[in-house]
């Protein structure tokens, strides 16, 4: 099944991307003699690497899900049948996590792919001490020493 035009960079703004394994995606605007306009030539780069990021976009080509895979644009390729499914348990087993940790990692994440190492690393830091300011790291502190299942409450 191909992404419909824009589907590739709409996939690209999400933190992660489950395949079936019928997926094809690609960014084939040059056979249409335009570029990607939503994101694509930045997003794409980021996350797979220039050099591979101009292959596709200056090529046109549409690869398979395992290709996708082997390049790193999706993180995992599953059964059509199985697709919701996975994308569900994945998405449940982040819920699970701390709100405000999970949303400082993912600041961290992105703030720091864009700036110098020794800029990242700083922001990190910063993002850390944080994480122990709220209520949810003593809850996981707590439920750690008591062998329980932490109850986060997103504070």
């Amino acid at each position: 099944m191909d992404l419909p035009w824009g589907g590739c960079e709409i996939a690209l703004v999400c933190d992660m991307r489950i395949a079936s394994e019928n997926a094809r995606l690609g960014q084939p605007e040059i056979t249409l003699g335009i570029i990607p306009g939503s994101g694509g030539t930045q997003r794409l780069q980021r996350l797979i690497g220039l050099a591979k990021a101009k292959e596709l976009i200056f090529t046109g080509e549409v690869i398979d899900a395992q290709t996708a895979l082997q390049i790193g644009l999706v993180n995992r390729v599953v059964p059509l049948s199985s697709l919701m499914g996975e994308a569900e348990k994945l998405a449940k087993k982040m819920v699970d996590m701390g709100r405000v940790a999970l949303g400082l990692a993912k600041a961290a994440m992105n703030w720091g792919a864009r700036v110098s190492l020794g800029e990242a690393l700083h922001y990190e830091i910063e993002c850390f001490s944080q994480c122990f300011a709220t209520q949810d790291q003593k809850e996981d502190m707590a439920a750690f020493l008591e062998k329980r299942k932490p109850q986060f409450q997103g504070e």
